[in-house]
Protein backbone atom coordinates (compact mmCIF):
# COMPACT_ATOMS: atom_id res chain seq x y z
CA UNK A 1 0.00 0.00 0.00
CA UNK A 2 2.76 2.21 0.80
CA UNK A 3 4.73 1.68 -2.43
CA UNK A 4 1.74 2.60 -3.91
CA UNK A 5 1.21 6.39 -1.90
CA UNK A 6 4.39 6.90 -2.91
CA UNK A 7 3.80 6.49 -6.41
CA UNK A 8 1.09 8.58 -6.40
CA UNK A 9 3.32 10.95 -4.63
CA UNK A 10 5.80 10.87 -7.76
CA UNK A 11 3.00 11.50 -10.57
CA UNK A 12 1.18 14.67 -7.98
CA UNK A 13 -1.82 12.97 -7.29
CA UNK A 14 -3.66 14.46 -4.43
CA UNK A 15 -4.30 10.88 -2.82
CA UNK A 16 -1.86 10.77 -0.24
CA UNK A 17 -0.83 7.89 2.28
CA UNK A 18 -2.95 9.61 5.14
CA UNK A 19 -5.98 9.17 2.99
CA UNK A 20 -5.25 5.23 1.97
CA UNK A 21 -4.42 4.89 5.45
CA UNK A 22 -7.69 5.97 6.70
CA UNK A 23 -9.70 3.76 4.36
CA UNK A 24 -11.41 0.34 5.66
CA UNK A 25 -13.93 -1.84 3.94
CA UNK A 26 -17.24 -1.83 5.51
CA UNK A 27 -19.82 -5.43 5.17
CA UNK A 28 -23.41 -3.74 4.88
CA UNK A 29 -26.44 -5.23 4.51
CA UNK A 30 -28.06 -5.44 0.48
CA UNK A 31 -31.50 -3.64 -0.04
CA UNK A 32 -33.90 -5.94 -0.94
CA UNK A 33 -37.37 -6.36 -2.54
CA UNK A 34 -40.01 -8.90 -2.55
CA UNK A 35 -41.41 -9.52 -6.07
CA UNK A 36 -44.44 -12.11 -7.26
CA UNK A 37 -41.35 -14.16 -8.39
CA UNK A 38 -39.34 -13.94 -4.92
CA UNK A 39 -36.71 -11.30 -3.40
CA UNK A 40 -34.00 -9.77 -5.23
CA UNK A 41 -30.67 -8.50 -3.72
CA UNK A 42 -28.94 -5.67 -4.42
CA UNK A 43 -25.86 -3.68 -3.29
CA UNK A 44 -26.90 -0.25 -1.10
CA UNK A 45 -25.54 3.32 -1.63
CA UNK A 46 -22.99 4.59 -2.80
CA UNK A 47 -23.92 2.26 -5.75
CA UNK A 48 -27.01 2.60 -8.06
CA UNK A 49 -28.33 -1.13 -6.82
CA UNK A 50 -31.40 0.76 -5.60
CA UNK A 51 -32.34 1.61 -9.37
CA UNK A 52 -32.25 -2.19 -10.67
CA UNK A 53 -34.33 -2.85 -7.71
CA UNK A 54 -36.92 -0.55 -8.11
CA UNK A 55 -37.30 -1.03 -12.00
CA UNK A 56 -38.20 -4.77 -11.22
CA UNK A 57 -40.28 -3.58 -8.41
CA UNK A 58 -42.23 -0.99 -10.67
CA UNK A 59 -42.15 -3.64 -13.91
CA UNK A 60 -44.08 -6.37 -11.56
CA UNK A 61 -46.39 -3.62 -10.91
CA UNK A 62 -48.11 -3.40 -14.41
CA UNK A 63 -48.70 -7.10 -14.41
CA UNK A 64 -46.83 -7.45 -18.16
CA UNK A 65 -47.89 -11.11 -19.27
CA UNK A 66 -46.41 -11.35 -22.64
CA UNK A 67 -42.63 -11.34 -23.44
CA UNK A 68 -40.68 -9.38 -26.29
CA UNK A 69 -43.82 -6.97 -27.12
CA UNK A 70 -44.77 -2.80 -26.38
CA UNK A 71 -45.98 -3.30 -23.26
CA UNK A 72 -42.22 -5.31 -22.01
CA UNK A 73 -39.74 -3.06 -23.70
CA UNK A 74 -41.72 -0.12 -22.95
CA UNK A 75 -43.01 -1.04 -19.07
CA UNK A 76 -39.08 -1.26 -18.01
CA UNK A 77 -37.96 1.57 -20.12
CA UNK A 78 -40.11 3.95 -18.87
CA UNK A 79 -39.77 2.33 -14.98
CA UNK A 80 -36.20 3.03 -15.58
CA UNK A 81 -36.59 6.70 -16.21
CA UNK A 82 -38.60 7.03 -12.59
CA UNK A 83 -35.76 4.69 -11.35
CA UNK A 84 -32.73 6.54 -12.73
CA UNK A 85 -34.86 10.10 -11.80
CA UNK A 86 -34.83 9.39 -8.10
CA UNK A 87 -31.25 8.05 -8.47
CA UNK A 88 -30.39 11.33 -9.50
CA UNK A 89 -31.69 13.56 -6.99
CA UNK A 90 -30.90 10.65 -3.81
CA UNK A 91 -27.86 8.51 -4.34
CA UNK A 92 -24.81 9.38 -2.45
CA UNK A 93 -22.26 8.38 0.03
CA UNK A 94 -24.28 6.58 2.76
CA UNK A 95 -23.00 8.54 5.60
CA UNK A 96 -25.33 11.44 3.67
CA UNK A 97 -28.21 9.80 2.62
CA UNK A 98 -31.32 12.47 3.39
CA UNK A 99 -33.28 9.24 3.81
CA UNK A 100 -32.36 5.23 3.90
CA UNK A 101 -33.03 4.00 0.07
CA UNK A 102 -35.03 1.50 1.30
CA UNK A 103 -38.01 4.01 1.49
CA UNK A 104 -37.80 4.13 -2.00
CA UNK A 105 -38.31 0.48 -2.37
CA UNK A 106 -41.48 0.58 -0.02
CA UNK A 107 -44.62 -0.63 -1.45
CA UNK A 108 -46.26 2.39 -1.04
CA UNK A 109 -43.54 4.27 -2.71
CA UNK A 110 -44.04 1.84 -5.73
CA UNK A 111 -47.19 1.89 -6.20
CA UNK A 112 -47.21 5.78 -6.63
CA UNK A 113 -43.88 5.87 -8.90
CA UNK A 114 -46.37 2.87 -10.92
CA UNK A 115 -48.93 4.82 -11.62
CA UNK A 116 -47.24 7.61 -13.10
CA UNK A 117 -45.70 5.42 -15.87
CA UNK A 118 -48.04 6.00 -18.74
CA UNK A 119 -48.71 2.39 -20.76
CA UNK A 120 -48.81 3.74 -24.09
CA UNK A 121 -46.83 7.25 -24.34
CA UNK A 122 -43.04 7.69 -23.50
CA UNK A 123 -42.09 10.44 -20.42
CA UNK A 124 -39.36 13.27 -21.92
CA UNK A 125 -35.86 12.12 -21.01
CA UNK A 126 -33.36 14.26 -20.13
CA UNK A 127 -29.55 14.17 -21.53
CA UNK A 128 -27.11 11.61 -19.64
CA UNK A 129 -23.31 10.95 -19.92
CA UNK A 130 -22.63 7.19 -20.36
CA UNK A 131 -19.91 5.01 -18.83
CA UNK A 132 -18.32 2.08 -19.56
CA UNK A 133 -15.73 -0.84 -19.04
CA UNK A 134 -16.64 -2.95 -16.67
CA UNK A 135 -16.91 -6.70 -15.88
CA UNK A 136 -19.15 -9.19 -13.94
CA UNK A 137 -18.26 -12.17 -12.17
CA UNK A 138 -20.60 -14.98 -10.92
CA UNK A 139 -20.41 -18.52 -8.96
CA UNK A 140 -22.32 -20.79 -7.21
CA UNK A 141 -21.69 -24.20 -6.11
CA UNK A 142 -23.67 -27.14 -4.64
CA UNK A 143 -23.11 -26.24 -1.01
CA UNK A 144 -26.15 -23.48 -1.53
CA UNK A 145 -23.33 -20.39 -1.82
CA UNK A 146 -24.04 -17.96 -4.67
CA UNK A 147 -21.82 -15.03 -5.49
CA UNK A 148 -22.09 -11.99 -8.03
CA UNK A 149 -19.47 -9.80 -8.11
CA UNK A 150 -18.92 -6.64 -10.42
CA UNK A 151 -15.41 -4.77 -10.93
CA UNK A 152 -14.45 -1.47 -12.78
CA UNK A 153 -11.25 1.09 -13.56
CA UNK A 154 -14.19 3.32 -14.65
CA UNK A 155 -13.98 4.85 -18.49
CA UNK A 156 -12.09 3.61 -21.07
CA UNK A 157 -8.70 3.38 -19.16
CA UNK A 158 -9.27 4.38 -15.73
CA UNK A 159 -7.52 7.01 -14.34
CA UNK A 160 -4.56 6.55 -16.63
CA UNK A 161 -2.14 6.88 -14.21
CA UNK A 162 -0.17 3.37 -14.14
CA UNK A 163 2.20 3.64 -10.86
CA UNK A 164 5.65 3.52 -12.54
CA UNK A 165 7.05 0.76 -9.72
CA UNK A 166 4.27 -1.17 -8.76
CA UNK A 167 2.43 -1.41 -12.35
CA UNK A 168 -0.95 -0.76 -10.56
CA UNK A 169 -3.92 1.20 -12.52
CA UNK A 170 -5.91 3.57 -10.63
CA UNK A 171 -9.30 3.83 -10.83
CA UNK A 172 -10.95 6.90 -11.85
CA UNK A 173 -14.52 6.27 -9.74
CA UNK A 174 -13.81 9.86 -8.21
CA UNK A 175 -15.06 10.99 -11.30
CA UNK A 176 -18.54 10.76 -10.11
CA UNK A 177 -18.08 13.60 -7.58
CA UNK A 178 -19.01 17.73 -8.40
CA UNK A 179 -17.95 20.96 -7.76
CA UNK A 180 -20.20 22.36 -7.86
CA UNK A 181 -21.85 24.27 -3.93
CA UNK A 182 -24.33 21.95 -2.80
CA UNK A 183 -24.40 19.19 -5.11
CA UNK A 184 -25.75 15.80 -3.83
CA UNK A 185 -22.16 14.14 -4.45
CA UNK A 186 -20.02 17.22 -3.39
CA UNK A 187 -16.31 16.50 -3.22
CA UNK A 188 -15.09 16.93 -0.28
CA UNK A 189 -12.46 15.16 2.65
CA UNK A 190 -13.63 11.42 3.18
CA UNK A 191 -16.55 10.82 1.21
CA UNK A 192 -17.02 8.24 -1.04
CA UNK A 193 -18.44 9.06 -4.57
CA UNK A 194 -21.54 7.56 -6.18
CA UNK A 195 -20.71 4.44 -9.00
CA UNK A 196 -22.70 2.46 -10.68
CA UNK A 197 -21.52 -1.34 -10.00
CA UNK A 198 -24.32 -3.03 -8.80
CA UNK A 199 -24.09 -6.52 -8.66
CA UNK A 200 -27.44 -8.60 -8.37
CA UNK A 201 -28.70 -11.62 -6.19
CA UNK A 202 -32.19 -13.29 -6.53
CA UNK A 203 -33.87 -15.85 -4.35
CA UNK A 204 -36.84 -17.53 -6.28
CA UNK A 205 -40.10 -18.48 -4.76
CA UNK A 206 -39.80 -22.38 -6.72
CA UNK A 207 -36.07 -22.95 -4.86
CA UNK A 208 -33.82 -21.19 -7.61
CA UNK A 209 -31.07 -18.75 -6.34
CA UNK A 210 -29.97 -16.49 -9.30
CA UNK A 211 -26.53 -14.30 -9.38
CA UNK A 212 -26.94 -11.70 -12.79
CA UNK A 213 -25.38 -9.04 -13.39
CA UNK A 214 -23.69 -6.64 -16.86
CA UNK A 215 -21.38 -4.20 -17.11
CA UNK A 216 -22.25 -0.54 -18.88
CA UNK A 217 -22.97 2.45 -16.74
CA UNK A 218 -26.31 3.68 -16.55
CA UNK A 219 -27.25 0.68 -18.83
CA UNK A 220 -25.84 -1.87 -15.67
CA UNK A 221 -30.07 -1.76 -14.45
CA UNK A 222 -31.81 -1.79 -17.90
CA UNK A 223 -29.69 -5.25 -18.94
CA UNK A 224 -30.61 -6.47 -15.56
CA UNK A 225 -34.12 -5.98 -16.20
CA UNK A 226 -34.24 -7.51 -19.38
CA UNK A 227 -32.03 -11.20 -18.38
CA UNK A 228 -34.49 -11.00 -15.38
CA UNK A 229 -37.90 -10.39 -16.60
CA UNK A 230 -37.14 -12.96 -19.78
CA UNK A 231 -35.59 -15.62 -17.66
CA UNK A 232 -37.55 -15.35 -14.33
CA UNK A 233 -40.79 -13.46 -15.65
CA UNK A 234 -41.35 -14.76 -18.73
CA UNK A 235 -39.18 -18.57 -18.53
CA UNK A 236 -37.50 -17.82 -21.40
CA UNK A 237 -34.10 -19.90 -21.09
CA UNK A 238 -31.44 -18.64 -19.47
CA UNK A 239 -28.73 -18.30 -22.64
CA UNK A 240 -31.87 -17.14 -24.71
CA UNK A 241 -32.69 -14.25 -21.86
CA UNK A 242 -28.67 -13.24 -22.38
CA UNK A 243 -28.56 -13.54 -25.99
CA UNK A 244 -32.02 -12.12 -27.04
CA UNK A 245 -31.85 -8.57 -28.43
CA UNK A 246 -31.51 -5.50 -25.83
CA UNK A 247 -31.75 -1.60 -25.49
CA UNK A 248 -30.02 0.92 -23.28
CA UNK A 249 -31.84 4.14 -22.88
CA UNK A 250 -29.32 7.42 -22.65
CA UNK A 251 -26.37 9.02 -23.63
CA UNK A 252 -23.86 6.25 -24.12
CA UNK A 253 -20.16 7.28 -25.00
CA UNK A 254 -19.30 8.91 -28.07
CA UNK A 255 -22.84 9.51 -28.96
CA UNK A 256 -23.75 13.07 -29.65
CA UNK A 257 -27.59 12.75 -28.09
CA UNK A 258 -30.05 11.08 -25.60
CA UNK A 259 -32.00 8.20 -27.20
CA UNK A 260 -33.04 4.61 -26.96
CA UNK A 261 -30.71 2.43 -28.76
CA UNK A 262 -32.10 -0.56 -30.10
CA UNK A 263 -30.36 -3.85 -31.79
CA UNK A 264 -31.24 -4.00 -34.73
CA UNK A 265 -32.40 -7.52 -34.12
CA UNK A 266 -35.92 -6.41 -32.63
CA UNK A 267 -39.14 -6.73 -34.55
CA UNK A 268 -39.62 -4.15 -37.26
CA UNK A 269 -43.09 -3.53 -35.51
CA UNK A 270 -42.00 -3.23 -32.23
CA UNK A 271 -39.60 -0.61 -32.87
CA UNK A 272 -42.13 1.13 -35.29
CA UNK A 273 -44.25 1.11 -32.08
CA UNK A 274 -41.74 2.42 -30.06
CA UNK A 275 -41.50 5.23 -31.91
CA UNK A 276 -44.91 5.94 -32.18
CA UNK A 277 -45.34 6.17 -28.19
CA UNK A 278 -42.67 8.86 -28.42
CA UNK A 279 -39.56 7.36 -27.77
CA UNK A 280 -36.60 8.51 -29.48
CA UNK A 281 -35.49 6.00 -31.03
CA UNK A 282 -31.96 4.91 -32.98
CA UNK A 283 -31.36 1.50 -34.34
CA UNK A 284 -27.49 0.70 -34.29
CA UNK A 285 -26.34 -1.26 -36.56
CA UNK A 286 -24.39 -4.17 -34.98
CA UNK A 287 -26.99 -6.82 -34.11
CA UNK A 288 -24.65 -7.58 -31.08
CA UNK A 289 -23.27 -4.16 -29.63
CA UNK A 290 -20.92 -3.47 -27.12
CA UNK A 291 -23.68 -0.45 -26.05
CA UNK A 292 -25.49 -3.25 -24.47
CA UNK A 293 -23.31 -4.42 -22.05
CA UNK A 294 -21.81 -7.94 -21.45
CA UNK A 295 -24.38 -9.93 -19.35
CA UNK A 296 -23.67 -12.93 -17.40
CA UNK A 297 -25.69 -15.49 -14.97
CA UNK A 298 -25.35 -18.06 -12.71
CA UNK A 299 -28.04 -20.31 -11.44
CA UNK A 300 -28.69 -22.86 -8.58
CA UNK A 301 -31.45 -24.92 -8.92
CA UNK A 302 -33.00 -26.62 -6.12
CA UNK A 303 -32.40 -29.90 -7.04
CA UNK A 304 -28.46 -29.06 -6.44
CA UNK A 305 -27.54 -28.63 -10.38
CA UNK A 306 -25.64 -25.66 -11.74
CA UNK A 307 -26.45 -23.61 -15.15
CA UNK A 308 -24.61 -20.50 -15.91
CA UNK A 309 -24.31 -18.27 -19.08
CA UNK A 310 -22.49 -15.41 -20.88
CA UNK A 311 -23.18 -12.76 -22.61
CA UNK A 312 -22.09 -13.04 -27.03
CA UNK A 313 -21.57 -9.66 -27.23
CA UNK A 314 -18.15 -10.06 -24.84
CA UNK A 315 -15.13 -12.44 -24.58
CA UNK A 316 -16.08 -14.09 -21.31
CA UNK A 317 -17.56 -17.79 -20.81
CA UNK A 318 -19.40 -19.95 -18.36
CA UNK A 319 -17.99 -23.11 -17.38
CA UNK A 320 -19.02 -25.65 -14.86
CA UNK A 321 -15.19 -26.78 -12.51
Amino acid sequence: MFEQTADLERIGSPVTREDISRYAARLADPLEVKLSSGTIYNTDAPTQGVVSLMILALFDRLGVTEAEGFDHVHGLVEATKRALRMRDRAVTDPDYLSLALERYLEARFIAGEAMKIDRRKAAPWPLRSGESDTIWMGAADTSGLVVSYIQSIYWEFGSGCVLPRTGVLMQNRGASFSLEAGALNLLAPGRVPFHTLNPALAVLNDGRVMAYGCMGGDGQPQTQSALFTRYVTFREPLIDAIDRPRWVLGRTWGAARTALRLEPRFDGNLIDALANAGHEVEVLDEPYSDVMGHAGAVVLHKDGSLEGAHDPRADGGAAGV
